[in-house]
């Protein structure tokens, strides 16, 4: 989920809030704050835990939150994941830790000592991409043998690895990367964890609900009246910029403030935007 912020750059407790009811009421049974999306390294730690209450005052009893606790700081990311249990979140985020590049006995310390910290579930991150280090194979296998390492956000695009995972342990894998949504619910992941469904919630409902069925002629239309939309969201720039711009044009949001280095989308990424957004089927 998308931190707002006012034109000032301080922190829209009410339009989170506003957000947040709307996603629930579209279908999502879990809302992850302070995720990458939700802009994390520009907010501050009490930021984070004020973002954890309202979104929980938001939704109540009618979804789970999930609050992204990782770092590339394992003493920080155990502090944030304390944090997190005080202020109410049901679930962990945790990101390979970025930028250090540790080993993989490095990452297995690491997401070992945030799972051991507290009482709650965590979703490791897998997304070499931004961390520069994949969560390898065999990594993923031996943190499936803690109790509390329960999921896994795979933004790494391997499905051969992905489906030696599934096959060898009983991690639940959500698809973190939305062009690859229906490919992975098909491989057996249970859900996805999406930027783009902040203006598709509704048809990636549709979408999961048609794979549960076996309903693929379903799921493959809807997947493929999104792809200008996931395009449009997770290729033109930055995901948080264009998905703002998009929660705007929808009407969701009055501001689409972010804090920098990001910047807001420009005219013509807007009217790119719009165009794709208007082909998908999503705005009138």
């Amino acid at each position: 989920m998308i931190t707002p912020f006012k034109p000032d750059g301080s922190l829209d407790l009410d339009a989170a809030q506003k957000v947040a009811s709307k996603l629930v009421d579209e279908g999502n049974d879990s809302l992850i704050v302070n995720g990458t999306t939700g802009e994390a390294p520009t907010t501050s730690d009490e930021e984070k835990v004020l973002i954890i209450r309202a979104t929980l005052e938001a939704v109540g009893d009618r979804a789970k939150v999930v609050a992204g606790v990782g770092s590339n700081n394992t003493a920080h990311t155990v502090e944030s994941a304390k944090a997190a249990e005080a202020a109410g979140a049901h679930g962990l985020l945790v990101v390979t830790p970025y930028y250090n590049k540790p080993p993989q006995e490095g990452i297995k310390l690491h997401f070992n000592a945030v799972a051991d910290a507290t009482g709650l579930p965590v979703m490791a991150y897998d997304i070499p991409g931004r961390a520069g280090v994949p969560i390898t194979t065999e990594t993923l296998l031996a943190l499936a043998e803690h109790p509390r390492i329960v999921a896994v956000k795979d933004a790494k695009g391997d499905v051969a690895a992905t489906t030696k995972v599934l096959a060898n342990s009983g991690l639940y894998y959500y698809c973190g990367a939305d062009e690859l949504n229906l490919a992975w619910l098909a491989m057996g992941a249970v859900g996805i964890a999406s930027v783009v469904g902040h203006v598709a919630s509704p048809q990636y409902r549709q979408l999961i609900d048609a794979v549960v069925a076996n309903d693929l002629d379903t799921a493959r239309r809807i997947d493929r009246q999104l792809v200008p939309a996931v395009e449009a969201i997770m290729t033109r720039t930055q995901g948080a910029i264009m998905v703002k711009a998009a929660l705007k044009l929808a009407g969701v949001i009055e501001h689409a403030t972010l804090r920098a280095p990001l910047v807001e989308a420009t005219g013509e990424q807007t009217d790119w935007l719009t165009t794709d957004l208007k082909t998908a089927g999503l705005i009138a």
